[in-house]
C-alpha cells in the first residue's frame, strides 16, 4: 500500500472549489509569464509561489549572479504589485526601513508640524537584499512588519497594505562584514530557499537571453486581491489529524529531547519551533491546491521539510567541525519519523 495515498476530502462549498481551480490556473499563468525572463530554477520558483499563496516571507540563499533579485522583482511585475528593494549595509538605520517623522511647514498657516514620511517597507513586495550586512538592531526593524504587517514609529502604529511579503537574500560564501540573523527573525521566514547554479543547458540559455535586447511585456493574470483570496482559501483546506500529527512529530523530533532522541542529536544545538509545524501545514495546504487536490498528504509535508526546517535546526560546533549540514539532519529526521499507513 502506498503510504502517501489518501482519500480526497472536499472543501466546504462550490465557491471554494471554484476559487481553488482559479488558484491552480493562476499559478500556471504566473509560471508562463515568469518564464519570459527567468530560466529554469523550477523548485525555487515553486517555493516562492507557495510563499505568496500562504502569505509568508522567505529567505533566499545563493552566490551572486543567480538572479535572486531578478526573480523577486519579476514576480512583483508579473503580479502588478508595488516593489521596494533595500540594499542592507552596515550603516543602514531602522528609520531607513520603516520611515520617520519629519518637520513640514503648513503652506496655509505658516506653522510647522511633524509628518510621517513612510519608508520602503510600505509596499507589497519588499526585497531585503543581503540582509545579513546590517547589524541586528536594524534587522529587527523588520520583525513587526513580517509578523503583524504593521510598523510602529514614535509610538504610532501604521498598517501595511495587503498583500505584503518580505523576501530576503544572503550570499553564503562571503562572511566578512556580515552579521548573523537573530533566531527570532530567522523563525519568521517561512522558507529557507537555496538557489544553485543551473545545469549547463539552462545556463547557456540564460547567457543567450540576457545578452540580447529582449524586454518582455507581462500579462497580469493574478492580482494582489487574488493573492489575498488565495491565502484565505489555503487556511480553509482540511487537514487530517494523522497528517497534522506527522508534521508535528517531525518538528518535535528535531528538538532531540528525551531518552528516545535519535543518535544524531549530538549535532543539534536547538530544534525547530512551533512555527515550523504551522508552516509545514500551511505550505502543505497551498501545495495541495496548486496540484489540484483539496486535502494535504504526508508527501506534501515531506516535500516541504527541507525549506521549512533548514534554518530552524541550529547545529553545534561538533556538526560544523564534521561538516554536517542541517539538510543532512532533516534527511535523517524523515527516516526516523515513520510515515503513517493511513491518514485516518
Amino acid at each position: 500500500m502506498d503510504p502517501f495515498a489518501q482519500e480526497p476530502t472536499d472543501l466546504d462549498n462550490p465557491d471554494d472549489i471554484a476559487l481553488a481551480d482559479r488558484m491552480k490556473a493562476g499559478r500556471e499563468q504566473i509560471l508562463v509569464e515568469l518564464r519570459k525572463k527567468i530560466i529554469g530554477q523550477q523548485e525555487v520558483i515553486n517555493e516562492t509561489l507557495l510563499t505568496l499563496f500562504v502569505g509568508g516571507n522567505s529567505l533566499i540563499i545563493g552566490v551572486p549572479g543567480l538572479a535572486k533579485t531578478l526573480l523577486i522583482q519579476t514576480m512583483a511585475q508579473v503580479l502588478d504589485l508595488k516593489f521596494s528593494r533595500i540594499q542592507f549595509t552596515p550603516d543602514l538605520m531602522p528609520s531607513d526601513i520603516t520611515g520617520t517623522d519629519i518637520i513640514q511647514e503648513d503652506a496655509a498657516t505658516g506653522g510647522r508640524k511633524m509628518v510621517f514620511a513612510p519608508g520602503p517597507v510600505f509596499t507589497n513586495v519588499l526585497l531585503a537584499d543581503e540582509i545579513n550586512r546590517t547589524p541586528p538592531k536594524t534587522q529587527s526593524a523588520l520583525l513587526e512588519a513580517m509578523q503583524e504587517h504593521r510598523v510602529t514609529v514614535q509610538g504610532r502604529t501604521y498598517t501595511l497594505e495587503e498583500p505584503f511579503f518580505v523576501f530576503a537574500t544572503q550570499n553564503p560564501i562571503e562572511l566578512e562584514g556580515t552579521y548573523p540573523l537573530p533566531e527570532a527573525q530567522l523563525d519568521r521566514f517561512m522558507f529557507h530557499i537555496v538557489i544553485e547554479h543551473p545545469p549547463e543547458d539552462e545556463e547557456l540559455e540564460v547567457v543567450r537571453s540576457t545578452t540580447g535586447n529582449a524586454d518582455p511585456e507581462f500579462k497580469h493574470a493574478v492580482t494582489g486581491a487574488d493573492l489575498v483570496g488565495f491565502q484565505r482559501l489555503v487556511r480553509r483546506v482540511p487537514v487530517s489529524d494523522a497528517v497534522m500529527r506527522y508534521a508535528l512529530s517531525i518538528v518535535r523530533m528535531s528538538r532531540m529531547k528525551g531518552d528516545d532522541a535519535p543518535d544524531f542529536k549530538k549535532w543539534v544545538a536547538y530544534g525547530a519551533s512551533v512555527r515550523a509545524a504551522q508552516y509545514l501545514i500551511l505550505g502543505g495546504k497551498a501545495r495541495a491546491l496548486t496540484q489540484g487536490r483539496y486535502h494535504v498528504s504526508f508527501e506534501d509535508i515531506r516535500a516541504l521539510a527541507h525549506p521549512v526546517l533548514r534554518h530552524r535546526i541550529l547545529l553545534n560546533f561538533h556538526a560544523e567541525s564534521e561538516g554536517i549540514t542541517s539538510d543532512q539532519i532533516i534527511d535523517q529526521l524523515l527516516e526516523a519519523v515513520p510515515v503513517p499507513t493511513s491518514q485516518m
